[in-house]
């Protein structure tokens, strides 16, 4: 049988989606606004965009921001499957506490999350000062932070894909001749590969939109898109920052979805 929703109930699912959607729908519109200023439509344009990629500060800050995204992904994403793997693997004394370290950057408030690690920075470039060495945040804190917070998702995601498969499959390889490498090489790879792609993708998207963490640990001078659209929005909303801002929603959206495409269950899997 088939149970019917109550109108109430949709029309409140509605009103939800509604709240989540409308401001960046408005948000992509007013990226073709023709004014300069003001939520006043004025007219159907594209030249915000191009007036986007000619300001200097902004190819920077997307040079950094890709630079930072990339790097961080793939770091995040070998250390990430590889603790995936090992806390599907194998039965850890201390299994629980690992995945409760796990998952506590995830649910952490990224302001105490950004807080904490410039706290760390000041630590360790005292430290360094004392033993003649300079340090200053940048592209190296910035990049480090955003491996912190992607190592999580990454492993949780690589060990959700292989919950379902026990070490039979493995067994049953090493019964057949294969050794150890061929193993991992031929079955666990290959079943864990979905949630792998998944997890970076999920790595990439987190890196590409962070603003709190981003603020809090880079320094003068070295800025990514997020912090560059938090400082001009200070000064006013213009269309070339919604355009920015618009872009930057559309490679977030492609990127989930190709990550929940890549985690659906497959016939056969």
């Amino acid at each position: 049988m088939i149970r019917r929703t109550h109108p109430a109930l949709s029309a409140w699912a509605w009103l939800v989606y509604a709240f989540l959607y409308l401001p960046i729908i408005v948000l992509v519109v007013f990226s073709f606004n023709d004014s300069r200023f003001g939520a006043t439509w004025a007219g159907f344009t594209t030249k915000w965009y191009g007036v986007l990629f000619a300001r200097a500060d902004v190819r920077e800050a997307l040079v950094h921001t890709l630079e930072i995204a990339l790097i961080s992904t793939l770091v995040s994403t070998v250390l990430g499957t590889l603790v995936g793997l090992g806390l599907w693997r194998y039965t850890l004394r201390f299994r629980t506490a690992l995945t409760g370290l796990l998952v506590l950057p995830i649910v952490v408030p990224d302001v105490v999350m950004g807080v904490s690690l410039l706290m760390f920075y000041s630590f360790v470039r005292q430290g360094l000062e004392r033993a003649g060495w300079s340090f200053d945040n940048g592209f190296w804190t910035v990049l480090l932070a955003h491996v912190t917070f992607q190592i999580s998702y990454v492993a949780l995601t690589v060990r959700s894909r292989l919950a379902g498969y026990g070490p039979e499959l493995e067994e049953a390889a090493r019964d057949l001749g294969a050794s150890g490498w061929e193993s991992f090489r031929r079955i666990i790879l290959p079943l864990a590969m979905p949630g792998v792609l998944a997890g970076a993708l999920l790595a990439f998207t987190l890196s590409l939109d962070d603003f709190v963490v981003t603020y809090f640990t880079s320094g003068s001078g070295f800025s990514t898109l997020p912090v560059l659209i938090y400082t001009n929005v200070k000064r006013g909303v213009t269309p070339d920052i919604n355009a920015l801002s618009a872009l930057l929603v559309l490679v977030t959206v492609v990127a989930i979805v190709a990550a929940n495409a890549l985690l659906r269950p497959r016939r056969g899997a």
